[in-house]
């Protein structure tokens, strides 16, 4: 039973000051996503020590696993802003009973990913590509990975829940466990190391699925041990209509618009199949090293959704302010740390993974070209996450349709018809550019409108 005592005293959120609390809340989480980052690029260098079919096989496999990780990572959101900002307002038993239902929405996800699974995996591929060991290698890295993803949907309900409630040290450790097993079974699994059976593509997924599993029961054990705030009950894990009307007004949006990274993804590997499956290959590689520039934003935001939320809760402009410009200024910079990377040395980024010279020739001027969208990406990724917290996910979802299905997959398709591969590396840019407007524009608006 809650005490009085612990009810008046007010989170960490509300009070301390906004650069340490930033700091403190965020820098954990960039951690745990390095981690995760790092098993992305180690699970993809093993994958193509076995061959670059095997690599392309888990490139067009990519889409899908997206998929998956908006509809977890959704539901996240919704549920982080829902309950950081019921924590805010000091209305505890809605606190308590969104972290409970988080629970029974985590296996929902669950089985409806095990249906897509036995119905729509073999379509799913061959919709972007003809090659038949591809596909066979695609199928078996997909069976193993959907119907294992309960581990995947639990770990990410945990995760938050850690996270909306300031305790992102222990989010950081669920993590990067999981993350650390990965990558060392990775090698094991996929060569067949210590007498085990060499399970190629499907020890990669194998790997990912036991990674998962083990982050989901430390995210339980710390939860349940450590996270004093929220109390997680049987009685409430059914369905509010309150509850799911106030994470969904949040989490569809956000599931919406990292799903249209699927899509995009997609429709993108089915263009530079029309050039090579060597192109393929190169745009997954892409956005494995990417993940390493772009995670560490990603948990600059994971630390900052909840201190906004928490402070729309609680009615104070300022510090949501305060929030805002240090953490575009923190991903600004975090980007263009990632552009001089990719700018100076392509090459031995492309070498992690046993690149070919046909490889090599595509990929140098495609990381080249792609990442001058990283110069205004950082301002993007925390003004979407910032309409997010403040309850307002129509307005990233507007602009991550904008981005990828109104600008970038059309700026592709057209610079492919003038038959130069490298052309459509510039739809990137391009689309980041229309992005910044966007945001800039949303961002001035929303602001306005706080009436506190």
């Amino acid at each position: 039973m809650r005490s009085v005592a612990a009810e008046i005293k007010e989170n960490k959120m509300g009070t301390m000051p906004i650069n340490k609390l930033l700091f403190s809340m965020s820098v954990p989480m960039i951690i745990s996503m390095l981690v995760q980052a790092l098993y992305n690029i180690v699970d993809s260098a093993f994958v193509a020590q076995i061959s670059e079919n095997a690599l392309s096989a888990v490139s067009l496999a990519f889409p899908m696993q997206n998929f998956m990780i908006a509809v977890a990572a959704g539901t996240g959101v919704g549920t982080n802003a829902l309950l950081s900002k019921s924590l805010g307002a000091k209305k505890f038993d809605t606190a308590n009973k969104t972290a409970s239902v988080s629970i029974f929405l985590a296996i929902i996800n669950w089985l409806f990913f095990v249906l897509i699974c036995i119905f729509f995996t073999k379509s799913f591929l061959r919709g972007q590509t003809d090659v038949a060991e591809i596909i066979q290698e695609g199928e078996t890295y997909l069976h193993i990975v959907l119907i294992g993803s309960l581990g995947i949907f639990v770990e990410v309900a945990m995760e938050r829940l850690l996270q909306s409630t300031g305790r992102t040290v222990y989010a950081m450790i669920s993590q990067s466990v999981g993350a650390i097993v990965n990558i060392v079974l990775d090698p094991i699994l996929i060569f067949g190391l210590f007498g085990l059976p060499k399970m190629g593509v499907a020890g990669a997924a194998m790997a990912t699925v036991i990674g998962q599993f083990i982050s989901c029961a430390v995210g339980i054990t710390l939860n349940l041990k450590r996270n004093n705030e929220i109390h997680i009950q049987i009685k409430n894990m059914l369905p509010n209509p309150t509850i799911l009307k106030n994470i969904y007004i949040v989490a569809l949006p956000s599931i919406l618009m990292i799903s249209i990274g699927s899509i995009m993804i997609f429709c993108m590997n089915r263009i530079l199949d029309g050039f090579t499956s060597t192109a393929i290959a190169v745009f997954g590689v892409y956005f494995k090293l990417q993940s390493f520039i772009f995670m560490p934003v990603f948990g600059l935001n994971n630390g900052m959704v909840p201190i906004i939320a928490y402070n729309y809760g609680a009615r104070n402009k300022l510090r949501i302010n305060q929030t805002i410009k240090l953490s575009i200024i923190a991903a600004i910079i975090i980007m263009l740390v990632g552009f001089a990377i990719f700018q100076i040395m392509p090459e031995k980024l492309l070498a992690m993974f046993k690149a070919s010279e046909n490889m090599v020739a595509i990929g140098v001027p495609a990381l080249k070209i792609i990442s001058f969208s990283f110069l205004l990406a950082g301002y993007n990724i925390v003004a979407s996450s910032v309409f997010q917290a403040l309850g307002n996910g129509i307005y990233s979802l507007s602009i991550s349709v904008a981005r990828q299905l109104v600008v970038l997959l059309p700026a592709a398709y057209l610079l492919a018809r003038l038959g130069e591969l490298n052309n459509v590396w510039l739809a990137f840019p391009i689309a980041e550019v229309v992005a910044f407007a966007l945001c800039s524009l949303f961002l001035v608006r929303i602001l306005k409108r706080l009436d506190f």
